[in-house]
């Protein structure tokens, strides 16, 4: 499930064009408990984000960057497992460039993505609404040749947002569609001790449950 570039209400977005981009994976947020259809079914999983900003120029020529001057960025939505068949474990993985190894299976450190360089896939399609969106199609490694030429300067400060551990700081610079989203969520009442939502059945996968000290 990809996390779309589009508008939240509060300003508007440009999105990332499509094609092949040089990335630098800079946030990771805990969306909490998610309701979604699939099926005609209301399912409830937990969901994380993550967000690359992207380093390059567009066909014309010009840098990829927002009106404010800093690059642009994209998005991914990720149900919180990981289970062999899981999305995030397949994408990882395509990101390493090799197979996990069995004891590297067991857990994973998810922060150790932090800072970390890949080339996205982006693909921008229309939604079930007509409108046009920026997703993320697929993540590789960074060739060697790049690489050797030297990789740019990372712009973003390196952000984790974890509902058990709110940063209440670093979440009121989000979006409002974002503040929204993880609202939403069972997590975050807990967290404030507001009224909870009818409870809601959760994977068992938690930023802890992925933590080692084994390199990504």
């Amino acid at each position: 499930m990809s996390f779309f570039v589009e508008s939240s209400g509060d300003k508007e977005f440009k999105m990332v064009p499509s094609g092949t981009h040089l990335a630098r994976c800079y946030r990771i947020v805990d969306l909490g408990t998610q309701a979604a259809e699939w099926n005609g079914e209301t399912k409830y999983q937990r969901k994380i984000m993550l967000g690359w900003e992207i380093h390059g120029d567009d066909d014309a020529g010009e840098p990829l960057l927002t009106d404010e001057g800093k690059p642009m960025a994209i998005f991914k939505n990720y149900t919180f497992s990981w289970s062999e068949n899981s999305n995030i474990r397949k994408d990882l993985q395509a990101w390493r460039g090799q197979p996990w190894s069995d004891e590297e299976v067991k857990r994973f450190n998810l922060e150790n993505i932090l800072g970390q360089w890949c080339m996205l896939n982006v693909l921008q399609s229309p939604g079930k609404n007509g409108k046009i969106y920026a997703n993320v199609a697929g993540i590789s490694p960074v060739p060697g040749m790049i690489k050797k030429a030297g990789l740019p300067q990372g712009i973003n400060e390196l952000q984790v947002f974890k509902l058990n551990e709110p940063n209440w700081d670093l979440f009121e610079t989000f979006s409002k569609g974002l503040k929204a989203k993880i609202e939403s969520s069972p997590e975050y009442r807990a967290a404030t001790g507001k009224k909870s939502a009818p409870k809601a059945q959760e994977t068992e996968d938690s930023f802890d449950d992925l933590s080692s000290d084994i390199p990504f």
